[in-house]
């Protein structure tokens, strides 16, 4: 079997997106690990799939779903720099030419728009912080909660952009030990099913600098997902306030944020890197 991708990226974070709207494609766990592999196949830190939306979502005026697979083979519910390449991925591709398109995935409805400058922006819905919803096993919904990290009590925010999130809070983000912790609190037993963990430092009233290290995929160059809760996180401890700019290693995202209740907005690029076919067992 051959299958045609495109190899994509935001800010670094790489994807390989797939266009299934015609025909299905089987992407069994050890299939995605073999395309993900960066040695011996196209090598991503995500795939993305292309797929027409459910019936249920059509009715509803949704143009397309949206599903995501980490490198280690498992389906995960959102990712915000995927996200801005799906949406520059079906503009050109000719899927659509509507500049604001409306996307099934696995957390809910999330709205992409294209904008003239090329960027992208992308309405991440509203942050949950019930411990529950995550999830999270915790008896409360304090911002700031402790974690046992190797005997170590590390204080973290937890909350879901539609997938989980730990964010802490650094005095240096370039000396933190992100492979290191970040490995520990993707895994830990608190968070059922798992979690993405961040890295945040503040640099001033309206930028922050972040690190993330992401479930199933290790420290990437750059999380949308994780951009916006590091800067909710910042925003609801005072640290900061809408607009966060977040500087990542890959560049530089822009969140804005209006407070409990209101969706996080996310503007950043979206680049195409190359097209390709490869042979698949």
């Amino acid at each position: 079997m051959k299958l045609r991708f495109t190899k994509m990226h935001g800010l670094g974070n790489d994807f390989v997106v797939i266009d299934a709207t015609h025909a299905p494609v089987d992407l069994r766990p050890e299939r995605v690990r073999a395309l993900a592999d960066r040695h011996f196949g196209i090598g991503c830190d995500q795939l993305l799939v292309v797929e027409p939306p459910s019936a249920e979502a059509a009715a509803e005026g949704v143009d397309f779903r949206y599903r995501i697979f980490n490198a280690d083979g498992g389906e995960v519910e959102q990712c915000g720099n995927g996200a801005r390449c799906f949406v520059r991925f079906v503009h050109d591709k000719g899927l659509t030419t509507r500049r604001e398109i409306r996307v099934e995935t696995r957390a809910g409805i999330i709205a992409p728009r294209l904008l003239d400058d090329g960027l992208v922006t992308v309405d991440m819905g509203v942050p949950v912080f019930e411990p529950a919803k995550i999830p999270f096993v915790s008896a409360s919904e304090a911002v700031v909660q402790p974690l046992d990290v190797d005997g170590r009590s590390v204080a973290i925010t937890a909350l879901s952009m539609g997938n989980p999130h730990a964010v802490q809070v650094v005095a240096d983000v370039g000396a933190a030990p992100v492979g290191e912790w970040g490995a520990r609190i993707a895994s830990h037993p608190r968070f059922p099913a798992r979690v993405n963990a961040g890295f945040a430092e503040v640099l001033d009233g309206h930028r922050i600098r972040l690190r993330v290290y992401e479930r199933g995929a290790g420290e990437t160059l750059a999380c949308g997902t994780g951009a916006c809760a590091a800067a909710v996180t910042v925003i609801l401890r005072g640290l900061a306030a809408s607009p966060v700019r977040v500087d990542t290693r890959g560049g530089r995202l822009d969140i804005a944020w209006a407070g409990p209740g209101a969706p996080v907005l996310m503007t950043g690029p979206a680049e195409t890197v190359f097209e390709g076919e490869i042979a698949l067992d």
